[in-house]
């Protein structure tokens, strides 16, 4: 019994590409999807894991791609910072706009709820908030840069 296929994104008339998957997978909340057009086959497998370092896979017919994420070091783990992860496939952004100051720098004081960044994902900003109160120690991704499910952001050291 064959896989259903997805239909194509509207409006489109070209093969699908492997950013159109992915962008499904996160936007459904998908754990795994396949779509096979024109003889191109492209698979998104999404795994969750509890901590830092989860992958995320995609790959085509043809030569498999998987982008797999760093963990903070042991000594930054082992001096009781807590890393703040990506919730979602996307693109951070710093600041709420290209010519406005970032929401936060290193060394920043910030309280659990604040909003540290944006992660755009399928068009929509999406704030990311401090789980912890505490000051910022590093920012672990450049503006602009794309980032996976459960990629650590920022460092924070908490609050005692």
């Amino acid at each position: 019994m064959g896989k259903p296929k997805a239909p194509a994104p509207a409006g489109r008339s070209r093969a699908w590409s492997t950013r159109d998957v992915v962008e499904l997978a996160v936007q459904n909340d998908l754990a795994e999807i396949e779509v096979e057009e024109a003889g191109l086959r492209v698979r998104v497998v999404r795994r969750r894991a509890a901590g830092p370092g989860a992958p995320v896979e995609a790959a085509d017919g043809r030569s498999p791609a998987t982008a797999k994420v760093e963990a903070p070091g042991r000594a930054e783990a082992a001096a009781g910072l807590v890393a703040l992860e990506a919730p979602m496939v996307g693109t951070f952004y710093r600041a709420p706009a290209p010519d406005a100051d970032p929401f936060v720098r290193e060394g920043d004081v910030v309280e659990e709820g604040q909003v540290l960044c944006i992660v755009e994902a399928m068009k929509l900003m999406n704030e990311i908030e401090a789980k912890v109160g505490g000051r910022v120690v590093k920012i672990l991704v450049d503006n602009g840069q794309p980032v996976e499910y459960g990629q650590p952001l920022f460092l924070i050291e908490p609050r005692r």
